[in-house]
């Protein structure tokens, strides 16, 4: 995949060097007691949520060896995690470390915004589980550390199941599986025509491409003969796949057909399904959390999620990864921050909460337990993105979700996944953004009522991450900050009000 991968980006050779922008040799080098930065570190919600606790212990293990570094953990949202981070890494305030999903780290490899690290350092790093190790990986190096894998499962009501087939135990065939959920939906009926025995959101995309897979089908697969990845999503096997998710979509969805996923766990504690598709942790989710319902604990299990064909379902392997940022000046902290939360304890503590560790040694009696015996054993037949340049532009894109809305709302399978392929293939082959300056200008003002990220050169790239070009010694960059205004600037959404470069107002008037 590595040499598949390096065939269809073809720019290892234009591929700029930052070596320049990493952490400060004079800090490295100092006693660990001296030291008095700041580490910044960007985490996802989950961590605040399911396990808090190994935030806090992590960094108490880490001021031990650190006492004077301020550790500053700021939890994100995966809605807007990455508009933040691109925005951040074009100005001076960006994270020292941050967390990715697994679908994201190639992009910022290729862009040059992540630290080299050496994988010797970490704990189990030679037992990796490979769908994470492989995000993280490029032409021999590696630029991240897994965190933790995730795959996706049934997550059922055990008492709605009882009631309306007289068992708790999920079927296991889709057959019986969907004759179950015929029953349950009609005993669900009578109290509530708007609650759902399958609760399948359309826009579920990571569901809708399990199907896919299950039928044989690719989102994409790469040609040798061209050295490029083409789009699959219109060929018999997918489109197969994305009816079939339909078609369940359509009969057993008693809510918002429109909606996707994120607050699926949110839907089950609330009563309102009987069955979801998600990740082992969200069964913790639907009775505890923010959002959970105790009442309840007890009710809610977990089970392997029956597939077409007689056999179970094909999931997505999923989790994310930690990356230390490029042109951070503590990026020896970041790593050492990172083999923390990443060591044998660490994953010892997600494995306690049904959480799939980064590892295979520690994977392994995760097979036998019941609660993730389903959920492990998944791992080594699932599936994943492609690997492509271009692909965290796809997903940022929301072409599949669009897709899917598209055909729940009446589009064909046949029309609505060509039209989806054409839109991957504009993309999936591209580069996604340009390599980050170590000091790059700060973003010009955005427009006040919509965040757009950041601005962009009338060539499409952005503003605030120009790529590194060399030009003759005392020639400034067109788009140096302090150049004389007659000089070319890079075009952008204005905030109404005010002079270009300003960041001042020159008048009140307000605009619609």
């Amino acid at each position: 995949m590595k040499r598949k991968l390096i065939a269809a980006i073809g720019v290892a050779g234009m591929l700029v060097s930052v070596a320049a922008c990493g952490s400060d040799d004079k800090n490295s080098s100092a006693d660990p007691k001296d030291r008095k930065e700041t580490l910044t570190v960007w985490l996802m919600g989950e961590a605040q949520s399911t396990w808090p606790e190994l935030v806090k212990d992590v960094n108490a293990e880490f001021n031990k060896k650190y006492p004077g570094v301020t550790v500053k953990v700021q939890y994100q949202q995966w809605a807007d995690k990455v508009k933040k981070l691109d925005t951040s890494l074009g100005g001076d305030k960006f994270p020292d470390v941050v967390e990715l999903g697994n679908t994201e780290t190639m992009q910022y490899i290729l862009n040059g915004a992540l630290g080299e690290i050496d994988p010797k350092k970490y704990e189990n790093s030679d037992t990796w589980i490979k769908g994470l190790k492989d995000t993280c990986s490029f032409e021999g190096k590696t630029y991240c550390v897994p965190y933790y894998a995730s795959a996706r499962l049934a997550v059922y009501n055990k008492d709605m199941l009882k009631a309306g087939t007289g068992s708790d135990v999920l079927p296991q065939t889709e057959d019986e599986f969907l004759a179950a959920m015929d029953k349950v939906g009609a005993e669900l009926g009578k109290k509530d025509k708007r609650a759902s025995s399958l609760y399948f959101p359309g826009r579920y995309w990571y569901a809708a491409m399990s199907y896919v897979a299950a039928y044989g089908g690719q989102i994409a697969t790469y040609d040798e003969g061209a050295k490029e990845w083409k789009a699959a999503l219109s060929t018999p096997e997918a489109q197969k796949g994305l009816q079939h998710f339909v078609d369940l979509v359509k009969k057993y969805n008693k809510a918002d057909v429109t909606k996707d996923e994120q607050d699926h766990a949110n839907v089950m504690a609330n009563e309102k399904a009987a069955v979801i598709y998600g990740q082992a942790w969200e069964a913790g989710s639907v009775t505890g959390g923010e959002n959970g319902n105790p009442k309840l604990e007890g009710k809610i299990a977990t089970a392997g999620m029956p597939g077409p064909e007689g056999k179970a379902l094909p999931s997505f392997i999923g989790g994310s990864d930690l990356a230390t940022i490029s042109k951070s000046k503590v990026q020896d902290l970041g790593e050492d921050w990172i083999s923390i939360f990443t060591n044998a304890k660490s994953m010892e503590v997600l494995a306690s909460k049904n959480i799939l560790p980064n590892n295979e040694k520690q994977l392994e009696p995760l097979k036998q337990k019941p609660e993730t015996a389903a959920i492990a054993n998944a791992v080594p037949d699932a599936w994943f993105t492609p690997i492509a340049p271009g692909w965290a532009s796809v997903e940022k894109e929301e072409i599949l979700q669009n897709m899917l809305l598209e055909i729940v709302k009446g589009a064909s399978v046949a029309d609505a996944s060509k039209k989806a392929d054409d839109k991957i293939n504009a993309l999936i082959n591209k580069e996604s953004g340009a390599r980050h300056q170590c000091r790059a200008p700060a973003p010009f003002p955005q427009e006040r009522r919509e965040f757009r990220g950041p601005p962009r050169t009338r060539d499409g790239r952005s503003a605030t991450c120009l790529p590194l070009i060399p030009r003759p010694p005392g020639r400034r960059s067109p788009y140096h900050p302090t150049r004389r205004r007659s000089a070319r600037r890079p075009t952008t959404t204005m905030r109404p009000g005010y002079r270009r470069g300003s960041g001042r107002r020159v008048n009140s008037s307000p605009t619609s």
